[in-house]
């Protein structure tokens, strides 16, 4: 078959709904104008554990435009029945029930709901809301807190550890601790819900509109089929997206007992309670090796926060057990319940803490045996998954690492701590390494094309910032031989076909793979009609020699001899042509599957205040195909811009005495700004993966945020000798 023209993919080409964005007319889930919509405002409980003894809602009922105040009083019949749809759910024990019981659970969580004609009266009825408590203090802290999970802890051994390390020519240990941080998404979290009789339609912000679908359809009782979530943008999400949130059912259920539509809109200090986080991780990590400096064996002791009333646990322990060509390894994870809201994934979940952990040891183990840290990586080196036996899919961990060090100019780094300076700052560089697994799942899509020429395409998928509407624009333009003017593409519709969470790096791998099959069988179809078709000059050629190109079928041979899918829908009387694509995860369990990163970094230290500042970055990756280099970019630096914030900047704070969070406001929660960000740079090494999808990508979203952390933590090392093995890195930590 002759190769489809590939003009679209690979070309660096910007975003197809850039104009909607920067004009202010993409509508993102608080912008949709509902016809009769009011206004919802949750009254968020003001104690962090115990009972509520009361609600007084009489002064807000009496505020004009006040509709009504719900909450455990009026006992709303809900059924929170499982949910068999729910992704690889880490989230075990039960959902937080919105007004079911009278029992805190943390502090700011939802006791009431106030629903006005206005916004403004909702807000300030929901001031005059009298909630009151039989506090008990609460247990908000990670460290110290004792280990009383429900479950037990995960455990993984392989070899003998103990003897392994008692044996080790060089052992090191520390404990590596990463506070809480917080999504802080540009866009807050908000849902309209409104009732059409047995019927339920929501706009909502979220990442998996058919996740969101089925949670509500499990919470209220009813058929996923009466059921409609639509989410066409979101204004970043990085993973608090992922699950539907006790908001949404509070909109869902105002609108149902108000018999109006309802919006409702979170602030940005409830965001803080409301929608999880990157739990808290304190991780015990012992390492053994030669003085040559291979690994022998590596002992990990891992405790996260989740919430008391449900149990949450991401990918922390994969790291460990594969990255390094290690024979005695020994892992137990253990969540520790505390009373808190519920933990969720963020950006790189589980894989970028543990980086902090293990490439921070990993440094510590190349100044201690004075290996370069390169070096150090290169020799540990595994020849197959040490945790499967398995056979990488590919595996360029070591052409990352030594890309990384060429172009970064590793080679000027000096070993010895404080030994560059520049006037009062000390300079110093580090470099960490990163791994995450290719995840990929059943996806489908629509694709029809009209009899004008051009073509639609549609999944229920979701784009919270990587690009999805370009890159699957850009895979189907060049499927199917059109422009991508030509070629519309549409999302965040529970009604499309479906599409896995818009998460975990396997949008492009499973939609993408889905689209691409949709596009051909499309363009086959096509060409057999024309093929088949006497009045046709294509007529008898044989179709693995036909090509599309700007919507004109051709024989790769003769050019010439051709025509147009309008031609061709137009002499045969049709008005379109419409197929299903399909991408199901082969079931090859004969390869480990991953993604890689090398990350370079160069940071200033001023040595008398102990302020830390970036001078430059690079990552290397090794993520198979890209389809989209301008879109890729953008999701690596801002990756890195992420990674910036974990390493120096973004702290959640709690005041253990109420567990209120102190710092809900981006004004005391940092986050990095422009003047933060130096210079930038991501190299992709260039190839695909064939073996985890047709298209040959492996995701990129995640592997981009790993390992930035700790290789700042390790050049900050290399400025002032001095290593930190908390998060985030402070001046007085430096002083």
């Amino acid at each position: 078959m002759s190769p489809q023209p590939q003009a679209a993919v690979g070309a660096p080409l910007s975003r197809v709904d850039g104009r909607l964005k920067v004009t202010g007319q993409a509508k993102y889930a608080a912008d949709h104008d509902i016809d009769g919509a009011v206004h919802a405002v949750i009254v968020d409980s003001s104690v962090g554990r115990g009972r509520i003894t009361g609600i007084d809602t009489r002064a807000a009922d009496a505020q004009p435009g006040v509709l009504g105040v719900i909450s455990h009083l009026d006992k709303p019949a809900l059924t929170y029945r499982d949910n068999p749809g729910a992704w690889l759910d880490p989230f075990v024990g039960e959902r937080l029930h919105v007004f079911q019981d009278d029992k805190v659970r943390f502090f700011g969580q939802p006791v009431a709901v106030v629903v006005a004609h206005t916004l403004e009266a909702a807000q300030h009825a929901a001031d005059l809301v009298k909630v009151s408590y039989d506090a008990e203090k609460p247990s908000t802290d990670l460290t110290g807190a004792p280990e009383n999970a429900p479950l037990p802890p995960q455990n993984y051994v392989r070899g003998n550890p103990e003897e392994a390390l008692a044996s080790a020519e060089v052992t090191l240990e520390g404990t590596y601790r990463l506070t809480r941080n917080h999504h802080n998404a540009l866009e807050p979290h908000a849902t309209t819900a409104r009732w059409d009789g047995e019927k339920l339609t929501v706009w909502d912000k979220t990442q998996w509109v058919v996740g969101a679908r089925d949670e509500l359809a499990a919470v209220f009782g009813m058929s996923a089929e009466n059921v409609r979530v639509i989410s066409p943008f979101v204004g970043g999400a990085f993973g608090n997206g992922l699950r539907t949130w006790p908001h949404t059912t509070i909109a869902a259920l105002a609108a149902r007992e108000i018999r109006r539509p309802v919006k409702l809109v979170l602030t940005r200090e409830q965001l803080y309670y409301g929608v999880g986080y990157r739990p808290a991780y304190e991780y015990g990590l012992r390492l053994g090796s030669t003085r040559g400096g291979r690994l022998t064996a590596a002992v990990h002791r891992i405790r996260a926060e989740t919430s008391s009333y449900e149990h949450f646990a991401e990918g922390v322990m994969n790291p460990g057990q594969m990255l390094y060509a290690t024979p005695h390894v020994r892992q137990a994870f253990r969540t520790v319940p505390l009373d808190v809201n519920t933990p969720t994934f963020m950006r790189g979940p589980g894989w970028s803490s543990a980086a902090f952990a293990i490439e921070s040891a990993m440094d510590e183990l190349a100044h201690e045996t004075g290996i370069d840290p390169v070096e150090l990586r290169l020799r540990n080196e595994p020849q197959e998954d040490p945790s499967s036996g398995l056979p990488f899919s590919t595996r360029r961990l070591s052409e990352c690492l030594r890309t990384g060090a060429r172009e970064f100019g590793w080679h000027r780094r000096n070993p010895k701590p404080r030994s560059r300076r520049d006037g009062d700052w000390l300079i110093g560089m580090g470099m960490a390494s990163g791994i995450y697994d290719t995840l990929r799942m059943r996806s489908e899509a629509r694709v029809r094309l009209d009899a004008d020429g051009t073509a639609l395409v549609q999944a229920s998928t979701s784009d919270m910032g990587p690009g999805t509407y370009t890159s699957m624009t850009q895979l189907a333009a060049d499927a199917l031989g059109l422009t991508m003017r030509t070629v519309r593409f549409e999302l965040g519709d529970s009604t499309f076909p479906a599409a896995p969470p818009h998460g975990g790096s396997q949008t492009m791998a499973g939609v993408g793979s889905a689209v691409q099959d949709g596009c051909d069988k499309l363009r086959q179809e096509a060409i057999k009609l024309a093929i088949e078709d006497e009045r046709s000059p294509l007529h008898g050629v044989d179709a693995d020699d036909i090509v599309v190109r700007g919507g004109r079928m051709y024989a790769s041979g003769n050019p010439a001899r051709g025509e147009t899918y309008r031609q061709l829908l137009a002499r045969n009387g049709r008005t379109h042509l419409e197929t299903r694509g399909t991408f199901t995860p082969s079931g090859d369990d004969r390869y480990s599957m991953n993604a890689y990163s090398a990350v370079f970094a160069e940071v200033a230290v001023d040595r008398r205040l102990g302020l830390v500042r970036m001078r430059r970055m690079l990552g290397v990756y090794d993520v198979g195909r890209i389809i989209s280099p301008k879109l890729a970019d953008s999701q690596a630096l801002g990756a890195m811009v992420g990674g910036i914030g974990q390493a120096l900047l973004e702290h959640t704070a709690t005041d253990h005495r109420d567990g209120r969070i102190v710092n809900a406001n981006l004004a005391d929660y940092l986050v990095p700004v422009n003047a933060d960000i130096p210079d930038l740079k991501a190299i992709y090494l260039d190839g695909e993966d064939l073996h985890a999808d047709p298209i040959g990508v492996k995701g990129l979203g995640e592997i981009v945020k790993v390992g930035v952390a700790p290789a700042i933590a390790n050049a900050v090392f290399n400025a002032t000798g001095r290593r930190v093995r908390d998060l985030p890195i402070t001046a007085e930590a430096l002083l």
